[in-house]
């Protein structure tokens, strides 16, 4: 998709006043995580999963989401003119396609398959889509927010261990993602005046409620399941956009973390 003018004269400019370079520290940690998982080893399969009928429909769209191949958001971090940014990012896919991995196998475990597609999932790539990186990452950053309450309800929720396991280790991911795309996020609305900068972030924060109420409404069922109501999931996620907001449009830009995250062991 060919950028407008204005925002691919912006995003080269974050490049070229300083922040190439600054993605060294991500692409490194990236990389001990991907050496993290090579160590762990996938969970073990083989005891299998009890998942009642609503979970299996709520973790197969959400195996939908984390599936493909990032060829767009790619080829605008390429553009961009930050070819380490753009390695960060291409690790970063890598995790999320580990993601759609995992919950496969988890519901193939369950006696379940997976879906070839959902119109919610559709609906986000298309409007990822419209513009420029900026646009890219400010719609990934409400798919990850919504995901970084479900996973934790399923982590900590759910009856089944070998669910909880692997929620939680995408759920370690995801704890990662948000800051990387924060700062990223951060230096793109840098040269927008505050007011500009306060506007891009409210209307950030509509389409997180928008998404929230989307999925409480969907997966409400599997969400009583794993003991959160739709009004909590509805609070906790638009609660949690607030200081992801403040970041991006006053900061400071977040670091990288400074170790591999721990993995909860079940």
């Amino acid at each position: 998709m060919i950028k407008n003018e204005d925002e691919t004269q912006d995003e080269h400019t974050v490049g070229a006043t300083g922040e190439i370079g600054a993605y060294d520290a991500w692409v490194r940690h990236f990389e001990a995580e991907r050496e993290l998982r090579a160590a762990l080893g996938d969970p073990d399969w083989a005891r299998g999963a009890r998942l009642s009928p609503a979970l299996v429909r709520s973790i197969q769209t959400f195996q939908v989401g984390e599936d493909g191949d990032g060829a767009a958001l790619v080829s605008k971090a390429d553009s961009a003119g930050d070819r380490v940014y753009a390695a960060a990012a291409r690790l970063f896919i890598a995790e999320e396609q580990n993601h759609a991995r995992l919950l496969a196998l988890l519901l193939s475990a369950a006696g379940a398959g997976t879906l070839d597609g959902h119109w919610s999932d559709a609906a986000f790539v298309r409007v990822r889509r419209l513009l420029g990186l900026r646009v890219e990452l400010m719609v990934l950053m409400v798919a990850e927010v919504v995901a970084l309450r479900y996973y934790r309800a399923l982590r900590d929720g759910s009856a089944d261990p070998l669910t909880s396991e692997v929620a939680a280790r995408i759920l370690a991911d995801e704890e990662r993602h948000v800051p990387f795309h924060c700062r990223r996020l951060h230096e793109g609305l840098a040269g927008l005046p505050r007011p500009a900068r306060r506007a891009a972030t409210t209307g950030w924060r509509a389409m997180v409620a928008a998404a929230a109420l989307l999925v409480a409404a969907d997966h409400g069922a599997a969400l009583r399941e794993v003991g959160v109501s739709r009004r909590a999931f509805l609070s906790d996620v638009v609660g949690s956009s607030a200081p992801m907001a403040a970041t991006m449009s006053d900061g400071p830009a977040p670091v990288v973390p400074a170790r591999a995250g721990a993995r909860a062991a079940v």
